[in-house]
């Protein structure tokens, strides 16, 4: 009885901290995607991690990936919310994100805190799903 109680809290207490997180969470990736339509670069790149900086040092290679590498985040017209998760200790906030075209996207951050708040990790695009003919 006991360890089904301890495992209720544990369940309720990391909902609890994903809760209380995907807001700033949400502001971070939201502020670097218009950030990226903005062509502002320096203030994109302060939004990545400091693995993701130390890797691309400046904030015009990192924007050159992601024009190349990520052209809907690049040029994002509009971006939805879905899930927060945490997988093996790590948070994933998933985005749906409509290109410049109109086509949509899905895209997982992995979201790390720092001491500047929240910063992106890592950013990687899910297969489009399975749409029914």
């Amino acid at each position: 009885m006991i360890r089904i109680v301890v495992v209720c809290l544990a369940m309720m207490f990391g909902t609890m901290v994903r809760a209380q997180d995907a807001g700033p969470i949400q502001t971070v990736i939201s502020d670097q995607m218009a950030a990226f339509v903005a062509r502002d670069l320096d203030r994109a790149f302060s939004h990545a991690s400091p693995t993701i900086k130390g890797f691309f040092g400046n904030s015009a290679a990192f924007g050159a990936m992601v024009e190349r590498g990520y052209p809907m985040v690049w040029d994002n017209s509009d971006i939805r919310f879905l899930d927060l998760r945490e997988v093996e200790g790590r948070l994933w906030q998933q985005v749906m994100v409509r290109d410049a075209f109109g086509g949509l996207h899905m895209l997982d951050y992995w979201m790390v805190e720092t001491a500047a708040g929240w910063q992106i990790n890592a950013v990687q695009l899910l297969p489009a799903p399975d749409v029914g003919a």
